[in-house]
């Protein structure tokens, strides 16, 4: 485990890898764009070492030993201090089941091997620019029985139950909802809520809206068969 020299305010980074090489290539270059960086061989380390440093963007690789990143990913998710960091996953691996798995525990992006630093550098720059444009928007929307608050990610439906969803999840959701009943193709999500920088399946649209439905109930959000999504203002 290392710390990088920048100052306290910078965003912090756990860069996750069994490759030696791989680790101290990117503690390099995320030092110099000026991240605070901490590192970990393997999954179980990273789990301890992402409590007491919460990161806001965590590199993890999937094929490690003792605990691979997926499952990694699954437990970091679990806790409430890391629900909303970034997770970018690295692999060698570039099978569409380990990416659908990827995004099923809250992957924010999936990198393939071997990495080019630039444009991952760039990549990690844009994330953080769209989060800052994202919140000098506004915080809430009140719309039928749902409250939803991008200040702390959570949803409260009917006036009790709150509900704190992944990053992604909550950005899919606050989109659609700030303009009900138009359709969006999952092409215009994909853009929206990923950015064009970034390549991901579309099924991981379906996926976030499946997870969205799970935990909010099937009422809201509307498939158009061969054409997309919408947020419905209507009750049925």
């Amino acid at each position: 485990m290392s710390t990088a020299k920048s100052a306290n305010s910078a965003p912090k980074v756990l860069v996750v890898d069994d490759d030696s090489d791989i680790v101290e290539l990117l503690e390099y270059n995320l030092t110099k764009e000026g991240y605070s960086v901490l590192t970990a061989s393997n999954g179980k380390k990273a789990i301890d070492i992402a409590k007491a440093f919460v990161p806001d963007l965590i590199l993890l690789d999937i094929m490690m030993p003792q605990l691979d990143g997926i499952e990694t990913g699954r437990i970091l998710r679990q806790n409430p201090d890391i629900k909303n960091t970034y997770i970018l996953f690295l692999t060698a691996r570039s099978e569409e089941y380990s990416e659908v798995a990827a995004f099923e525990v809250g992957a924010d992006d999936y990198i393939t091997k071997p990495i080019k630093p630039r444009a991952l550098m760039s990549r990690i720059n844009a994330l953080f620019r769209r989060e800052a444009q994202k919140a000098e928007s506004g915080d809430t929307i009140e719309i039928l029985d749902l409250s939803i608050n991008r200040k702390n990610y959570t949803v409260t439906q009917g006036g009790e139950k709150s509900t704190v969803l992944p990053k992604k999840e909550f950005e899919l959701l606050f989109f659609l909802a700030q303009t009900p009943n138009k359709v969006f193709s999952r092409d215009e999500l994909l853009q929206k809520i990923w950015g064009a920088d970034i390549y991901v399946l579309e099924r991981t649209v379906d996926v976030h809206i499946r997870k969205l439905r799970e935990k909010l109930g099937d009422s809201y959000i509307k498939t158009l068969k061969g054409v997309g999504y919408m947020f419905s203002n209507e009750r049925e």
